[in-house]
Protein backbone atom coordinates (compact mmCIF):
# COMPACT_ATOMS: atom_id res chain seq x y z
CA UNK A 1 0.00 0.00 0.00
CA UNK A 2 1.66 3.31 -0.88
CA UNK A 3 1.44 5.96 2.02
CA UNK A 4 -1.39 8.46 2.15
CA UNK A 5 -0.55 12.10 2.62
CA UNK A 6 -3.39 13.00 5.51
CA UNK A 7 -5.03 16.14 3.52
CA UNK A 8 -1.83 17.60 2.77
CA UNK A 9 -1.50 20.11 -0.49
CA UNK A 10 1.69 18.35 -1.58
CA UNK A 11 2.78 21.46 -3.77
CA UNK A 12 3.75 23.52 -0.16
CA UNK A 13 4.60 20.33 2.04
CA UNK A 14 8.54 21.85 1.79
CA UNK A 15 7.68 24.63 2.97
CA UNK A 16 5.60 23.12 5.74
CA UNK A 17 8.72 23.97 8.29
CA UNK A 18 10.26 25.95 10.84
CA UNK A 19 12.44 29.34 8.99
CA UNK A 20 15.52 27.75 11.29
CA UNK A 21 15.84 24.66 9.23
CA UNK A 22 15.87 26.67 6.07
CA UNK A 23 18.78 28.69 7.19
CA UNK A 24 20.55 25.67 8.97
CA UNK A 25 20.39 24.18 5.27
CA UNK A 26 21.61 27.19 3.85
CA UNK A 27 24.67 27.37 5.99
CA UNK A 28 25.34 23.64 5.86
CA UNK A 29 25.56 24.37 1.93
CA UNK A 30 27.50 27.00 1.98
CA UNK A 31 30.22 25.21 4.41
CA UNK A 32 29.98 21.61 2.43
CA UNK A 33 28.77 19.90 5.50
CA UNK A 34 26.40 17.60 3.55
CA UNK A 35 27.56 14.38 5.39
CA UNK A 36 25.55 11.60 6.77
CA UNK A 37 23.68 12.15 9.91
CA UNK A 38 21.48 10.54 11.96
CA UNK A 39 18.91 11.74 13.88
CA UNK A 40 16.11 10.20 16.58
CA UNK A 41 12.37 10.88 17.29
CA UNK A 42 11.57 10.30 20.68
CA UNK A 43 9.22 11.52 23.53
CA UNK A 44 10.62 12.53 26.62
CA UNK A 45 8.13 11.91 29.35
CA UNK A 46 4.37 10.30 29.85
CA UNK A 47 1.13 12.96 30.28
CA UNK A 48 0.12 12.75 33.68
CA UNK A 49 -1.63 9.40 34.58
CA UNK A 50 -0.43 7.86 31.25
CA UNK A 51 1.21 5.04 30.99
CA UNK A 52 2.13 4.68 28.10
CA UNK A 53 1.82 5.62 24.02
CA UNK A 54 0.73 4.24 20.70
CA UNK A 55 2.91 5.39 17.82
CA UNK A 56 0.60 6.87 14.83
CA UNK A 57 1.35 9.12 11.94
CA UNK A 58 4.34 7.02 10.25
CA UNK A 59 2.37 6.65 7.08
CA UNK A 60 2.37 10.57 6.79
CA UNK A 61 5.77 11.04 7.23
CA UNK A 62 7.05 8.33 4.85
CA UNK A 63 4.07 10.16 2.23
CA UNK A 64 5.90 13.24 3.00
CA UNK A 65 9.74 12.05 2.48
CA UNK A 66 9.20 10.22 -0.71
CA UNK A 67 7.06 13.61 -1.96
CA UNK A 68 9.38 16.09 -0.95
CA UNK A 69 10.89 18.85 -3.21
CA UNK A 70 10.11 22.29 -4.02
CA UNK A 71 8.17 23.60 -6.83
CA UNK A 72 8.70 26.96 -8.35
CA UNK A 73 6.42 28.55 -6.50
CA UNK A 74 8.05 27.85 -2.93
CA UNK A 75 11.28 28.72 -4.90
CA UNK A 76 9.84 32.15 -5.64
CA UNK A 77 8.79 32.66 -2.10
CA UNK A 78 11.94 31.67 -0.48
CA UNK A 79 13.47 34.00 -3.40
CA UNK A 80 11.45 36.98 -1.96
CA UNK A 81 12.83 36.51 1.82
CA UNK A 82 16.12 38.01 0.13
CA UNK A 83 17.92 35.58 2.78
CA UNK A 84 18.62 33.05 0.42
CA UNK A 85 21.46 32.92 -2.32
CA UNK A 86 20.82 31.76 -5.65
CA UNK A 87 23.31 28.76 -5.38
CA UNK A 88 21.28 27.31 -2.55
CA UNK A 89 17.96 28.05 -4.34
CA UNK A 90 18.81 26.48 -7.10
CA UNK A 91 20.18 23.28 -4.70
CA UNK A 92 16.58 23.48 -3.09
CA UNK A 93 15.14 23.00 -7.10
CA UNK A 94 16.64 19.53 -7.08
CA UNK A 95 15.63 18.68 -3.42
CA UNK A 96 14.82 14.97 -2.92
CA UNK A 97 14.70 13.08 0.36
CA UNK A 98 17.51 10.11 -0.26
CA UNK A 99 17.86 8.58 2.86
CA UNK A 100 17.03 5.72 5.43
CA UNK A 101 14.46 5.69 7.39
CA UNK A 102 14.21 2.99 11.09
CA UNK A 103 10.99 3.27 12.67
CA UNK A 104 8.07 1.43 15.52
CA UNK A 105 5.27 0.18 13.38
CA UNK A 106 2.26 1.89 14.15
CA UNK A 107 -0.16 0.51 16.56
CA UNK A 108 3.07 -0.08 18.40
CA UNK A 109 3.07 0.58 21.96
CA UNK A 110 6.07 3.21 23.14
CA UNK A 111 7.45 4.60 26.10
CA UNK A 112 9.56 7.65 27.02
CA UNK A 113 13.23 7.85 25.82
CA UNK A 114 12.78 4.92 22.72
CA UNK A 115 13.50 6.25 19.42
CA UNK A 116 10.21 5.80 17.65
CA UNK A 117 11.77 7.00 14.45
CA UNK A 118 14.96 6.80 13.37
CA UNK A 119 16.47 9.28 10.12
CA UNK A 120 19.91 8.80 8.56
CA UNK A 121 20.05 11.17 5.21
CA UNK A 122 22.46 14.15 4.17
CA UNK A 123 22.87 16.43 6.81
CA UNK A 124 20.63 18.94 5.11
CA UNK A 125 18.10 16.13 4.63
CA UNK A 126 17.84 15.00 8.07
CA UNK A 127 17.71 18.21 9.41
CA UNK A 128 14.61 19.94 7.11
CA UNK A 129 12.58 17.28 7.94
CA UNK A 130 12.14 17.92 11.41
CA UNK A 131 9.90 20.02 11.60
CA UNK A 132 7.12 18.39 9.51
CA UNK A 133 7.83 15.33 11.23
CA UNK A 134 7.29 15.90 14.91
CA UNK A 135 4.06 17.84 13.77
CA UNK A 136 2.12 14.82 12.26
CA UNK A 137 4.01 12.07 15.20
CA UNK A 138 2.92 14.54 18.16
CA UNK A 139 0.08 15.10 17.23
CA UNK A 140 -1.24 11.89 15.96
CA UNK A 141 0.27 9.82 18.46
CA UNK A 142 -1.38 12.15 21.21
CA UNK A 143 -4.30 11.25 19.95
CA UNK A 144 -4.18 7.93 19.58
CA UNK A 145 -2.75 7.52 22.48
CA UNK A 146 -6.08 9.40 24.52
CA UNK A 147 -8.36 7.10 22.70
CA UNK A 148 -7.02 3.75 23.15
CA UNK A 149 -7.55 5.04 26.89
CA UNK A 150 -11.14 6.35 26.27
CA UNK A 151 -11.90 2.43 23.93
CA UNK A 152 -10.23 0.77 27.35
CA UNK A 153 -12.67 2.50 29.45
CA UNK A 154 -15.71 1.75 27.79
CA UNK A 155 -15.18 -2.02 28.38
CA UNK A 156 -15.42 -3.33 24.71
CA UNK A 157 -18.85 -0.96 23.90
CA UNK A 158 -18.09 0.67 20.88
CA UNK A 159 -16.83 4.25 20.47
CA UNK A 160 -17.24 6.56 17.87
CA UNK A 161 -14.94 9.53 17.13
CA UNK A 162 -17.11 12.20 16.67
CA UNK A 163 -14.18 15.58 17.04
CA UNK A 164 -14.40 16.72 13.34
CA UNK A 165 -16.44 20.13 14.17
CA UNK A 166 -14.26 20.77 17.38
CA UNK A 167 -10.73 20.13 16.02
CA UNK A 168 -7.99 22.20 15.66
CA UNK A 169 -8.05 22.51 11.64
CA UNK A 170 -9.28 20.47 8.38
CA UNK A 171 -6.02 18.61 8.74
CA UNK A 172 -6.22 17.78 12.36
CA UNK A 173 -9.69 16.39 11.84
CA UNK A 174 -8.26 14.33 9.55
CA UNK A 175 -5.21 12.59 11.26
CA UNK A 176 -7.23 12.62 14.57
CA UNK A 177 -9.67 10.29 12.90
CA UNK A 178 -7.07 8.19 11.41
CA UNK A 179 -5.13 8.03 15.01
CA UNK A 180 -8.58 7.30 16.64
CA UNK A 181 -9.21 4.67 14.57
CA UNK A 182 -5.66 2.90 14.88
CA UNK A 183 -6.24 3.10 18.92
CA UNK A 184 -9.83 0.86 18.45
CA UNK A 185 -12.81 3.30 17.98
CA UNK A 186 -15.14 2.07 15.68
CA UNK A 187 -15.22 4.51 12.80
CA UNK A 188 -15.75 8.50 12.57
CA UNK A 189 -18.05 11.10 12.01
CA UNK A 190 -15.66 12.08 8.99
CA UNK A 191 -16.94 11.68 5.66
CA UNK A 192 -13.66 12.72 4.18
CA UNK A 193 -11.69 10.68 6.62
CA UNK A 194 -13.79 7.48 5.66
CA UNK A 195 -13.39 7.72 2.34
CA UNK A 196 -9.30 8.50 2.33
CA UNK A 197 -8.83 5.45 4.91
CA UNK A 198 -11.32 3.78 4.33
CA UNK A 199 -12.96 3.96 8.06
CA UNK A 200 -16.39 3.06 9.11
CA UNK A 201 -18.07 6.17 8.53
CA UNK A 202 -21.02 6.94 11.69
CA UNK A 203 -23.81 9.85 12.40
CA UNK A 204 -27.02 10.32 13.65
CA UNK A 205 -29.22 13.77 13.50
CA UNK A 206 -28.74 17.01 15.13
CA UNK A 207 -31.22 18.76 17.46
CA UNK A 208 -32.01 21.09 14.78
CA UNK A 209 -33.56 18.54 12.37
CA UNK A 210 -35.51 17.59 14.90
CA UNK A 211 -36.59 21.42 15.74
CA UNK A 212 -37.21 21.90 12.12
CA UNK A 213 -40.60 20.07 12.30
CA UNK A 214 -44.35 20.64 14.00
CA UNK A 215 -43.54 18.11 16.28
CA UNK A 216 -40.96 15.47 17.42
CA UNK A 217 -42.56 12.52 16.37
CA UNK A 218 -42.91 14.09 13.46
CA UNK A 219 -39.30 14.26 12.80
CA UNK A 220 -38.34 10.81 13.63
CA UNK A 221 -40.91 9.55 11.24
CA UNK A 222 -39.28 11.58 8.43
CA UNK A 223 -35.93 10.63 9.45
CA UNK A 224 -37.15 6.70 9.11
CA UNK A 225 -38.93 7.40 6.01
CA UNK A 226 -35.67 8.25 4.29
CA UNK A 227 -32.99 5.59 6.36
CA UNK A 228 -35.26 3.16 7.38
CA UNK A 229 -33.14 0.41 9.35
CA UNK A 230 -30.16 2.71 9.49
CA UNK A 231 -32.10 5.21 11.68
CA UNK A 232 -31.16 6.62 14.98
CA UNK A 233 -33.22 9.29 16.86
CA UNK A 234 -31.57 12.25 19.10
CA UNK A 235 -34.38 11.87 21.95
CA UNK A 236 -33.59 14.62 24.22
CA UNK A 237 -34.19 17.70 22.28
CA UNK A 238 -37.18 18.92 24.37
CA UNK A 239 -37.35 16.08 26.84
CA UNK A 240 -36.35 12.76 26.97
CA UNK A 241 -38.10 10.44 28.26
CA UNK A 242 -41.10 11.80 26.01
CA UNK A 243 -38.60 11.45 23.44
CA UNK A 244 -37.53 7.79 24.03
CA UNK A 245 -41.92 7.50 23.78
CA UNK A 246 -42.36 9.05 20.78
CA UNK A 247 -38.99 6.78 19.44
CA UNK A 248 -40.90 3.93 20.54
CA UNK A 249 -43.92 4.62 18.75
CA UNK A 250 -42.50 5.34 15.37
CA UNK A 251 -40.11 2.50 16.03
CA UNK A 252 -43.46 -0.14 16.28
CA UNK A 253 -44.74 1.57 13.57
CA UNK A 254 -41.43 0.89 11.34
CA UNK A 255 -41.74 -2.75 12.37
CA UNK A 256 -45.32 -3.00 10.61
CA UNK A 257 -43.83 -2.25 7.33
CA UNK A 258 -41.05 -4.86 7.94
CA UNK A 259 -38.41 -2.37 9.45
CA UNK A 260 -36.44 -1.72 13.02
CA UNK A 261 -34.73 1.21 14.74
CA UNK A 262 -31.28 0.72 15.26
CA UNK A 263 -30.88 3.25 18.06
CA UNK A 264 -31.45 6.01 20.19
CA UNK A 265 -28.84 8.91 21.01
CA UNK A 266 -28.55 11.01 24.30
CA UNK A 267 -26.63 14.03 24.83
CA UNK A 268 -27.57 15.71 27.63
CA UNK A 269 -28.84 15.48 31.72
CA UNK A 270 -27.76 12.20 33.64
CA UNK A 271 -26.72 9.64 31.00
CA UNK A 272 -26.34 6.73 33.63
CA UNK A 273 -30.06 6.91 35.03
CA UNK A 274 -31.75 8.01 31.68
CA UNK A 275 -29.71 4.96 29.59
CA UNK A 276 -31.50 3.19 32.32
CA UNK A 277 -34.84 4.28 32.21
CA UNK A 278 -34.94 4.56 28.04
CA UNK A 279 -33.25 0.46 28.40
CA UNK A 280 -36.36 -0.38 30.33
CA UNK A 281 -38.93 1.25 28.54
CA UNK A 282 -37.51 0.03 24.71
CA UNK A 283 -37.39 -4.16 26.48
CA UNK A 284 -41.07 -3.47 27.83
CA UNK A 285 -42.21 -2.15 23.88
CA UNK A 286 -40.48 -5.26 22.41
CA UNK A 287 -37.76 -3.11 21.33
CA UNK A 288 -34.57 -5.11 23.09
CA UNK A 289 -32.49 -4.59 19.92
CA UNK A 290 -32.79 -0.88 19.47
CA UNK A 291 -29.20 0.20 20.67
CA UNK A 292 -28.57 3.41 23.44
CA UNK A 293 -26.13 6.31 22.21
CA UNK A 294 -24.63 8.67 24.32
CA UNK A 295 -22.70 11.83 23.58
CA UNK A 296 -21.85 15.21 25.91
CA UNK A 297 -18.61 16.25 26.54
CA UNK A 298 -17.55 12.28 27.04
CA UNK A 299 -14.11 11.43 28.03
CA UNK A 300 -12.33 8.12 29.56
CA UNK A 301 -13.33 8.78 33.23
CA UNK A 302 -16.84 9.73 32.63
CA UNK A 303 -17.14 6.30 30.22
CA UNK A 304 -15.30 4.65 33.38
CA UNK A 305 -17.91 6.25 35.99
CA UNK A 306 -20.94 5.67 33.55
CA UNK A 307 -19.74 2.09 33.02
CA UNK A 308 -19.21 1.49 36.92
CA UNK A 309 -22.71 2.54 37.93
CA UNK A 310 -24.11 0.23 35.50
CA UNK A 311 -24.88 2.34 32.40
CA UNK A 312 -27.03 0.62 29.41
CA UNK A 313 -25.27 2.47 27.30
CA UNK A 314 -24.02 0.99 23.64
CA UNK A 315 -22.11 3.22 21.43
CA UNK A 316 -20.08 5.83 23.30
CA UNK A 317 -19.72 9.14 20.58
CA UNK A 318 -16.88 11.15 22.27
CA UNK A 319 -16.10 14.10 20.25
CA UNK A 320 -13.79 17.37 21.65
CA UNK A 321 -11.67 15.30 24.62
CA UNK A 322 -10.33 12.74 21.91
CA UNK A 323 -9.86 14.88 19.06
CA UNK A 324 -7.74 17.61 20.93
CA UNK A 325 -6.86 15.01 24.05
CA UNK A 326 -7.74 17.53 26.37
CA UNK A 327 -6.43 16.93 29.36
CA UNK A 328 -3.26 16.13 27.90
CA UNK A 329 -3.18 18.17 24.61
CA UNK A 330 0.66 18.35 23.29
CA UNK A 331 3.61 15.71 23.97
CA UNK A 332 7.34 16.24 24.87
CA UNK A 333 8.49 15.29 21.34
CA UNK A 334 11.62 15.77 20.39
CA UNK A 335 13.94 15.32 17.06
CA UNK A 336 18.07 15.14 17.90
CA UNK A 337 20.90 14.44 16.19
CA UNK A 338 22.58 11.41 17.63
CA UNK A 339 25.03 10.11 14.78
CA UNK A 340 27.46 12.58 12.37
CA UNK A 341 29.94 12.22 10.27
CA UNK A 342 32.89 14.68 10.64
CA UNK A 343 35.13 16.40 7.95
CA UNK A 344 37.13 13.89 7.88
CA UNK A 345 34.38 10.97 7.37
CA UNK A 346 34.58 9.57 10.53
CA UNK A 347 31.58 8.78 12.25
CA UNK A 348 30.81 10.32 15.72
CA UNK A 349 28.48 9.89 18.09
CA UNK A 350 26.30 13.10 19.03
CA UNK A 351 24.76 13.59 22.64
CA UNK A 352 23.05 16.30 23.99
CA UNK A 353 24.08 17.12 27.71
CA UNK A 354 21.28 19.78 28.41
CA UNK A 355 20.62 19.87 32.42
CA UNK A 356 17.43 17.73 32.19
CA UNK A 357 17.47 17.22 28.10
CA UNK A 358 20.28 15.09 28.05
CA UNK A 359 20.07 12.27 25.27
CA UNK A 360 21.48 8.97 23.89
CA UNK A 361 24.46 8.88 21.44
CA UNK A 362 24.52 6.60 18.41
CA UNK A 363 22.10 4.79 16.16
CA UNK A 364 20.30 1.80 18.30
CA UNK A 365 17.29 -0.39 18.43
CA UNK A 366 15.01 -0.60 20.98
CA UNK A 367 14.49 -4.64 22.06
CA UNK A 368 11.10 -6.00 24.15
CA UNK A 369 11.62 -8.88 26.49
CA UNK A 370 8.88 -11.19 27.16
CA UNK A 371 7.77 -12.97 29.86
CA UNK A 372 7.23 -17.53 28.82
CA UNK A 373 3.64 -16.58 28.44
CA UNK A 374 4.27 -13.71 25.94
CA UNK A 375 3.84 -11.16 28.18
CA UNK A 376 5.86 -7.85 28.46
CA UNK A 377 8.51 -7.43 30.60
CA UNK A 378 10.67 -4.51 30.20
CA UNK A 379 11.74 -2.64 26.95
CA UNK A 380 15.97 -2.60 26.43
CA UNK A 381 17.40 0.66 24.25
CA UNK A 382 20.44 -0.79 22.72
CA UNK A 383 23.05 0.29 19.87
CA UNK A 384 22.17 -0.50 16.78
CA UNK A 385 24.97 -3.35 16.06
CA UNK A 386 24.51 -5.59 19.46
CA UNK A 387 22.36 -8.34 19.07
CA UNK A 388 18.68 -7.55 19.97
CA UNK A 389 17.37 -9.24 23.78
CA UNK A 390 13.78 -10.03 22.64
CA UNK A 391 12.02 -8.78 19.81
CA UNK A 392 13.47 -5.43 17.66
CA UNK A 393 11.18 -2.47 17.50
CA UNK A 394 12.72 -0.62 14.79
CA UNK A 395 11.88 -2.10 11.57
CA UNK A 396 13.42 -0.60 7.96
CA UNK A 397 10.98 1.52 6.06
CA UNK A 398 13.00 3.31 3.62
CA UNK A 399 16.26 3.22 1.83
CA UNK A 400 17.98 5.81 -0.56
CA UNK A 401 14.95 7.58 -0.46
CA UNK A 402 12.80 4.63 -1.35
CA UNK A 403 10.19 2.98 0.13
CA UNK A 404 11.20 -0.71 1.45
CA UNK A 405 8.47 -2.16 3.33
CA UNK A 406 4.84 -2.87 2.46
CA UNK A 407 2.50 -0.58 4.46
CA UNK A 408 0.08 -2.70 6.65
CA UNK A 409 -3.88 -1.58 6.03
CA UNK A 410 -5.66 0.30 8.75
CA UNK A 411 -6.94 -2.94 10.38
CA UNK A 412 -3.95 -4.53 10.40
CA UNK A 413 -2.72 -1.67 12.62
CA UNK A 414 -5.47 -2.02 14.97
CA UNK A 415 -4.88 -5.64 16.01
CA UNK A 416 -0.87 -4.81 16.29
CA UNK A 417 -2.17 -2.12 18.84
CA UNK A 418 -4.60 -4.29 20.57
CA UNK A 419 -2.00 -7.39 20.42
CA UNK A 420 0.41 -5.59 22.02
CA UNK A 421 -1.37 -3.74 24.56
CA UNK A 422 -2.78 -7.05 26.06
CA UNK A 423 0.77 -8.12 26.05
CA UNK A 424 1.23 -5.40 28.97
CA UNK A 425 0.26 -6.11 32.67
CA UNK A 426 -3.05 -4.80 33.89
CA UNK A 427 -1.23 -2.27 36.14
CA UNK A 428 0.51 -0.64 33.65
CA UNK A 429 -1.91 -0.07 31.55
CA UNK A 430 -4.79 1.28 33.86
CA UNK A 431 -6.42 4.74 33.38
CA UNK A 432 -5.54 5.89 37.05
CA UNK A 433 -2.11 5.96 38.97
CA UNK A 434 -0.85 3.10 36.45
CA UNK A 435 2.19 0.83 36.82
CA UNK A 436 5.90 2.01 35.53
CA UNK A 437 7.00 -0.09 32.64
CA UNK A 438 10.84 -0.86 32.72
CA UNK A 439 12.68 0.77 30.39
CA UNK A 440 16.73 0.56 30.68
CA UNK A 441 19.90 0.70 28.16
CA UNK A 442 21.87 -1.79 27.31
CA UNK A 443 25.45 -2.00 29.07
CA UNK A 444 27.24 -0.96 25.74
CA UNK A 445 24.89 1.64 25.23
CA UNK A 446 25.46 2.89 28.71
CA UNK A 447 29.81 2.83 28.34
CA UNK A 448 28.92 4.81 24.98
CA UNK A 449 26.91 7.38 26.79
CA UNK A 450 29.81 7.54 29.81
CA UNK A 451 32.55 7.79 26.82
CA UNK A 452 30.88 10.75 24.87
CA UNK A 453 30.33 12.36 27.58
CA UNK A 454 33.36 12.66 29.28
CA UNK A 455 34.80 13.42 25.95
CA UNK A 456 32.90 16.89 25.70
CA UNK A 457 33.51 17.62 28.86
CA UNK A 458 30.48 16.58 30.54
CA UNK A 459 31.17 13.92 33.16
CA UNK A 460 28.93 14.49 35.80
CA UNK A 461 25.63 15.58 33.36
CA UNK A 462 24.60 11.23 32.53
Amino acid sequence: MKPKSGFVDEGNMALLTDLYQLTMDASYHHHSRNELSTFDYFIRKLPENRSYFVVSGLEQVLHYLGNLHFDEGSISYLRSRNLFSEEFLGYLGSFRFTGGVRAMPEGTVAFPGEPIISITAPRSEAQLVETYLLNVMNFQTMVASKASRIVDAANSKKVVDFALRRAHSQTAGMQAARAAYIAGVAGTSNVLAGKEFNIPVFGTMAHAYVMSFDSEVDSFRAYSGTFGDSSVFLIDTYDTLQGAKNAIAVAKEMEKVGKRLKGVRLDSGDLCGLSREVRVMLDGSGLGYVIIVASNDLNEYKISELEKNGACIDMYAVGTEMGTSKDAPALSGVYKLVEDTDSGGNVVPRMKLSEGKSTLPGKKQVCRVFDSEGKSLRDVIATAGEPCEGQPLLEAYMENGNLVKELPELEEVRSRKDLQLRSFSRGCTRMESPESYEVGISGKLSSLRQQVAEKMGGKGWV
